[in-house]
Order: C-alpha cells, then sequence, then structure tokens
C-alpha cells in the first residue's frame, strides 16, 4: 500500500484544489524572478508545495508532514509580521519578516508572501478532515535533513537559505559551518517537529489500523 494513498470517502473540494493550484502558479513565475530558484528550498516554499501535492493526492502523510513542518515556524511568521505592523518595521529582533517591509521589494511579491498566515489554519483543517499519521515525524525529519544539506550544499552563503549558515543577515562564527549544520539537523526535529508531532498526534491521530497513509 501507498504511502501516499488518499483517504477513502473524505475528499478536499474542487474548487479548494483549483483555487490553490491557481495561486501556486502564480506565485512561481514572481518569485523565481524577485529571488532565483534556490528560493524554492525555504521550508515554507517547499511546504506551500508539499500542501499542493497533499490536497490533490489527499493524503494524510503528506498533510501531517506539512503540518509538522509548517505549524510553529509558520506561527512565529505570523507573530512577527504583526508584530511589525503595529509596533514598527524595526521594533522586532529579526525573525524572518523584515523584507515584507522593505520598499525595494515590489508590493505584489510582497502581498504573496501572505500565504505564511493562511498555511496554518489551512493544514489544521485538512488535519481535522483526514486525521495526523504517526509516521509523519520521521519521515518529515529525513526530508528536512536532505534540504538543509542540498541547501549547504547548492546555495550561497549570502542566500543563507534555510538559516544554515546562522540566524539573522551574519553568518555565525562561534562553531565550524559543518558542526553548526550537524546541530541544526538535530535541533530542528527536536525542539519544533517533535513537540508539534505529539501535539497533532493527541488532537487529531487514528490508530495505525485505520491509517491508510
Amino acid at each position: 500500500m501507498s504511502v501516499l494513498q488518499p483517504e477513502s470517502r473524505v475528499t478536499v473540494s474542487l474548487w479548494i484544489k483549483i483555487s490553490y493550484t491557481v495561486f501556486v502558479a502564480l506565485l512561481v513565475p514572481v518569485y523565481w524572478l524577485q529571488y532565483g530558484p534556490q528560493n524554492f528550498l525555504w521550508g515554507s516554499d517547499l511546504v506551500l508545495f508539499g500542501t499542493l501535492l497533499a490536497v490533490w493526492l489527499e493524503s494524510r502523510l503528506l498533510i501531517s508532514m506539512m503540518a509538522i513542518a509548517a505549524l510553529i515556524p509558520e506561527l512565529f511568521w505570523t507573530v512577527d509580521y504583526f508584530g511589525r505592523l503595529i509596533a514598527g518595521p524595526e521594533a522586532l529582533p529579526g525573525l524572518g519578516t523584515q523584507y515584507m517591509f522593505n520598499p525595494d521589494i515590489p508590493l505584489h511579491v510582497r502581498g504573496l508572501s501572505l500565504f505564511h498566515i493562511v498555511l496554518p489554519p489551512l493544514l489544521v483543517w485538512l488535519l481535522q478532515r483526514f486525521g495526523y499519521e504517526r509516521r509523519a515525524f520521521i519521515y518529515q525529519t529525513v526530508l528536512a535533513c536532505l534540504v538543509l544539506l542540498i541547501s549547504y550544499l547548492f546555495t550561497e552563503p549570502t542566500a543563507n537559505i534555510n538559516w544554515i549558515y546562522g540566524f539573522g543577515r551574519e553568518p555565525q562564527t562561534w562553531m565550524p559551518e559543518r558542526v553548526y549544520l550537524a546541530l541544526l539537523m538535530i535541533c530542528i526535529p527536536l525542539f519544533f517537529y517533535l513537540p508539534t508531532h505529539l501535539v497533532l498526534r493527541k488532537l487529531f491521530g487514528r490508530s495505525s489500523k485505520r491509517s491508510t497513509g
């Protein structure tokens, strides 16, 4: 049985699938021109694409993986964005939304980035419909480590994709790069994925006998 097999008797409305697909189809060329193709390695962009695949396949496993990857980071993004919106762009330390207030970036490009706010409620809604797949923690951890490794090997240090060279604008200098990368591969699953996994398993988990992937 395929791990991506759709959940029987539960579906996602066609209008949701088409609307989501149209949004992604609009975002990809705009982001490509503005940021370049390496930008699509960012975790949030991968979640955007993964969720697109998940709603079409109606796969509990993919939905669960994307939820693990997105819920805590997107919560931080949303809090940071609205905090800056209310208190001022420079009022908070950098958590990743400074670019939303950069006048050098076209307004329509920044507007597309508001998908960060929409993804968490969409994923929670999908979890309510399909349930949570407990294998998602392992699958997402492996995927994240692979993405971090690819980001380190094939992207420019100045881009700092997925914070592989340090949090913030400047690279960290207090440990060797590869040690920092290894630490990142440990800390992301431990401090982001595992707590989310435990909460989602409690709220939306189903027994393995009922799981269909």
